[in-house]
């Protein structure tokens, strides 16, 4: 099953030029303007991960939580779940969302079990119905080797790309070419050394295109607890956070424009010009 998408080749086709008319932003832009009050109101972030504890201190409530399983057909399905996490790291990204977005929505799809592994079926039927929901912003602190799931996967960045679906990507910890973090539809993360969880660095360098805290991290673990992690896919979720919160104070932003935004406000651009 391959996600579809109509699209319309021809400003004429559909809103008229008025109607595609964009409201100018501020020069230069600040991160006061990119993100309001700051506090994500409205959008839905989806985490794919090894599932998330609701109610954890650090989390709060999730609005919805899936898991991807098999059917009695053999085929991959996503069904409800009520297991929650099987290993933490799930939850890890939910907190660091969840403390940089206050007032976000949290959509969980587990597609990682026992050990952080899974299989690329899971993880392409988890990214299919995630892009089916329409969530703003998809966190993906995960990535595979796998060339005939890359291919897919490419497939679907584009899909999210033009249904207006943010894909924020880990980069891989050690370097190795792996996806879907080396697609330039989605915002590419790796991780700096410093302790400002606001601390944005963009790479002129791609293709990891922004640094994010990702060295030491305090971060919600399994049953309540807690524990300090590091690493990229720590460093993912705190750019799904900034993404939320820009899509909070300006919704209907395109991907391009969100990544745009991300650009303007990093540390090292200057004066968001």
């Amino acid at each position: 099953m391959t996600a579809e998408l109509t699209l319309s080749w021809r400003l004429g086709d559909g809103p008229t030029a008025a109607e595609h008319e964009l409201a100018a932003w501020p020069h230069p832009v600040t991160r006061e303007w990119a993100w309001g009050d700051g506090r994500g109101t409205g959008a839905r972030v989806c985490i794919l991960d090894s599932g998330v504890e609701e109610g954890h201190p650090r989390v709060g409530p999730v609005q919805g939580a899936y898991a991807v399983r098999e059917g009695p057909d053999g085929e991959l399905t996503v069904v409800e779940d009520t297991e929650g996490d099987v290993c933490g790291h799930g939850t890890a990204c939910a907190s660091i969302i969840r403390s940089l977005a206050p007032d976000c929505e949290i959509f969980s799809v587990r597609v990682l079990g026992l050990g952080y592994f899974g299989s690329g079926e899971a993880l392409l039927a988890g990214l299919r119905w995630a892009l089916a929901q329409n969530f703003d912003v998809i966190n993906m602190s995960l990535s595979t080797t796998k060339p005939e799931v890359a291919r897919e996967l490419y497939h679907l960045a584009d899909v999210a790309y033009f249904r207006r679906n943010v894909i924020v990507a880990s980069a891989h910890n050690i370097p190795i070419e792996s996806f879907p973090w080396r697609f330039a539809s989605v915002i590419s993360v790796g991780s700096h050394r410093g302790s400002d969880p606001e601390l944005l660095v963009h790479n002129p360098a791609p293709p990891v295109e922004f640094f994010a805290r990702g060295d030491q991290v305090p971060v919600g673990w399994l049953n309540g607890g807690h524990m300090v992690c590091s690493g990229n896919s720590f460093a993912t979720p705190h750019v799904s956070g900034m993404c939320a919160r820009i899509l909070g104070a300006h919704r209907g932003l395109t991907p391009y424009q969100v990544k745009t935004l991300l650009h303007l406000i990093a540390a090292n651009v200057t004066e968001g010009t």
